[in-house]
């Protein structure tokens, strides 16, 4: 990488390391994270507004990689995790993992000791010496290690009792270090889009790979029926005189909307799991807090509104007076010019909930573009 900290490097406007931790952080079987890092980034890491609260350690490495593993596997067990836990080892320079991998490594991991992904060699190889062919390697048998690798707790341990972290061995992955114990090894399927940035036309590959070079595009989707009690709150605007729209929050469907196809565009799941009606998520919630934390969580996936096209459906109340303070409040919410919003209203052709006058419905339209 020409000296370039590879992990450092903006991908769609956040560092690379950012997005391998979310990754890591959005499969369900990954509780804790320790970061190894070199001795001079530990400071600048931990002071990061980009880590995600399962990171309960940033710990300085060594020279090689099983002395840095070593770090991190004490970080976890000063913490009491039990020897049969499984820990995953990845490289921080692979952000596009998926979580189905992360899983079926945990799981392998879990069931058998140790398991590894395994990627199948497609190209013929070759052994070279210098600048001439001396012999063609058969591929049968042999594949691409990938990470994250799993490991019981305990099982590393007795790796590293046997062969020291500072001992005069070294190890290129974790699954070496078992095998020199007669420690079985798993191997699992790995996944082409598992790659390993080590040179500079990889961060193009990998930047694709994630979507994270230009504008992306999301939906939303939002209704609700008339409910007791007024005022309806509508794109953040209360229009007194009409119902309140019946829900867990204060059902401000237009905001409930953008906040969804926000979420949607930048690949963050979906408002009815961030804000499940339930206790989990304040009876009465205003629709503007709900935006606020999603345009925060943009931003902490380095990216940002580019522009909104919302659609309210309602037979009653009439609208028309009002879409320009909407559109208005919508724009001051998620930080955008006004004319990079629209808000239009329709009255549902007489057809459905919204055509009989018994709720009201709206639909949106984001574009997210990376946070330069």
């Amino acid at each position: 990488m020409g000296g370039t900290d590879k992990l450092a490097v903006a991908i769609g406007g956040r560092p690379l390391l950012a997005w391998t931790l979310e990754a890591l952080t959005r499969a369900a079987v990954v509780e804790r994270v320790v970061i190894v890092t070199a001795v001079a980034s530990v400071d600048a890491v931990r002071a990061a507004d980009w880590l995600p609260a399962s990171v309960v350690a940033v710990v300085a490495g060594g020279e090689r990689r099983h002395e840095s593993v070593a770090a991190g596997l004490e970080a976890l067990a000063s913490r009491g995790t039990p020897e049969d836990r499984v820990l995953l080892v990845h490289d921080g320079a692979r952000p596009a993992v998926r979580v189905e991998l992360i899983e079926a490594v945990a799981h392998a991991a879990h069931r058998h000791g140790a398991a590894i992904p395994v990627l199948a060699v497609a190209e013929t190889l070759k052994r070279v010496d210098r600048d001439r062919v001396v012999g063609t390697v058969e591929r049968a048998g042999v594949g691409a290690a990938q990470t994250p690798q799993g490991i019981r707790l305990g099982w590393l341990r007795d790796a590293y009792d046997r062969f020291p972290p500072a001992g005069p061995e070294t190890w290129t992955d974790e699954a070496a270090l078992l095998e020199a114990c007669s420690m079985p090894v798993h191997a699992i399927p790995g996944h082409a889009d598992n790659l390993k940035v080590t040179l500079p036309a990889d961060l193009q590959r990998v930047t694709a790979i994630l979507g994270a070079g230009g504008p992306r595009v999301g939906f939303g989707h939002d209704g609700h029926s008339f409910g007791p009690g007024e005022p309806l709150a509508l794109a953040g605007v209360e229009v007194s005189g009409a119902p309140r729209l019946h829900g867990h929050s204060d059902g401000d469907v237009a905001l409930h909307a953008v906040a969804d196809a926000l979420l949607g565009a930048a690949g963050l799941g979906d408002l009815g799991r961030i804000f499940p009606a339930d206790a989990r998520t304040p009876r009465g919630i205003a629709g503007a807090a709900l935006v606020g934390d999603v345009v925060r969580r943009l931003r902490l996936a380095g990216v940002r509104p580019a522009s909104l096209d919302v659609t309210i459906l309602a037979a009653r109340p009439r609208l028309g007076d009002r879409l320009d303070e909407m559109r208005s409040r919508i724009a001051a919410l998620v930080e955008l010019p006004i004319d990079r919003v629209n808000v239009k209203a329709s009255t549902g052709n007489l057809e459905g909930m919204e055509g009989a006058g018994r709720g009201i419905s709206a639909r949106a339209v984001a574009i997210v573009e990376p946070d330069a």
